[in-house]
């Protein structure tokens, strides 16, 4: 092979603008960058990817990229580098400053089959589905849940029924175009103030997974608390109880203290009904706390180690996860999304013992 030659092949690696600008906006979401850059490298990636043909080759005839709205100079440069077929530096600085995420959970991180707690741009998700689950195969998964929210969470843009049924009609294409790859269906339900959940039965008894989570009243007493996630947890349809301290302890959004409730008598539900506690991934929640960790662990609870990602760079977040359930003395075969899927349905769908 010639020096030409090797040049055109390396050339005919690089990934398309679309690509590189989804993969920009992976890295900055994996790193927590500002929400604005994410966007402008996501945007920037949706108008490419929807131009016509021929506009899109007249932009790239004319260099005139910054002529389109949404387009600014640091998104040109990528595209206009990407199509001459060079990879943008951008890219490889990412990719280069790029740290591993919870190095000491890796070995736990390499048994994870899937994540059972996800958002997309249906609720309050920055991504489509194919994206999200798109990047979830690429990230090794076997499956991945989709668990946009439930009605009452408005500010989110929960679902409502009518609009979870639509989303399960997408979700069955997506899995005919992505298979082996499997798309778990499923719903984050808020846990309402007296323990009943935020969708209909028969809507979540279809579902492969349903996450229930508390949102409201945060501040109510103990035993208020602990009476409404007993009641969710007891429920049949309830596979997971989501990020159960509701605490924020870094972020954006400030930060914010655990809610009280009985551990005891709420993870001893879990147990009865067969209810895993999350082990929530994301860096401004570690929920629950290692104190309740090990007590599930005590109480022989089974758990589920999930990003809750509201973009495809958060979707890495998992090994964070991971690193906090090794420190914690939680076993593998106790976490439910280190299942072979037909043995995480089958336990999702059993009736409580």
């Amino acid at each position: 092979m010639t020096d030409d030659d090797a040049t055109a092949a390396d050339r005919a690696t690089v990934p398309g603008p679309v690509e590189v600008l989804r993969e920009i906006g992976f890295w900055l979401e994996r790193s927590r960058a500002e929400t604005y850059r994410v966007k402008a490298y996501r945007r920037a990636a949706d108008i490419v990817a929807e131009l016509p043909d021929d506009e899109r080759a007249a932009h790239r005839a004319a260099r005139s990229w910054r002529d389109i709205a949404g387009i600014g100079p640091k998104t040109a440069t990528v595209i206009e580098q990407a199509y001459s077929g060079v990879l943008p530096q951008l890219l490889l600085d990412l990719r280069g400053a790029a740290k591993p995420i919870g190095a000491p959970g890796k070995p736990l991180r390499t048994q994870l089959r899937g994540d059972l707690h996800t958002h997309s741009d249906w609720s309050d998700g920055g991504s489509p589905i194919a994206e999200m689950m798109g990047v979830a195969a690429a990230l090794g998964h076997e499956y991945c849940a989709l668990t946009d929210h439930s009605p009452r969470l408005k500010v989110a843009n929960g679902l409502s029924a009518d609009r979870l049924r639509r989303q399960l009609d997408v979700v069955a294409e997506l899995n005919d175009r992505m298979a082996p790859f499997r798309i778990l269906t499923g719903i984050e339900v808020d846990i309402l103030d007296d323990g009943a959940l935020d969708q209909q039965a028969e809507l979540l008894a279809e579902l492969d997974i349903v996450v229930a989570s508390v949102h409201s009243h945060l501040r109510d007493d103990s035993a208020t608390m602990t009476k409404r996630m007993v009641y969710a947890v007891a429920n049949p349809n309830v596979d997971v109880l989501g990020h159960c301290t509701g605490r924020l302890v870094e972020g954006g959004r400030g930060t914010r203290p655990e809610s009280s409730f009985d551990a005891e008598v709420v993870f001893e539900a879990c147990r009865t009904f067969g209810t895993a506690v999350e082990i929530n991934s994301r860096p401004e929640r570690r929920d629950p706390p290692s104190r309740l960790i090990q007590l599930a662990v005590e109480m022989d609870c089974h758990f589920s180690i999930d990003t809750d990602a509201h973009a495809p760079g958060q979707l890495d977040w998992q090994g964070y996860g991971c690193e906090r359930a090794l420190a914690n003395g939680v076993a593998a075969e106790r976490i439910i999304n280190t299942w072979p899927l037909a043995d995480l349905l089958a336990w999702t769908e059993a009736p409580a013992t």
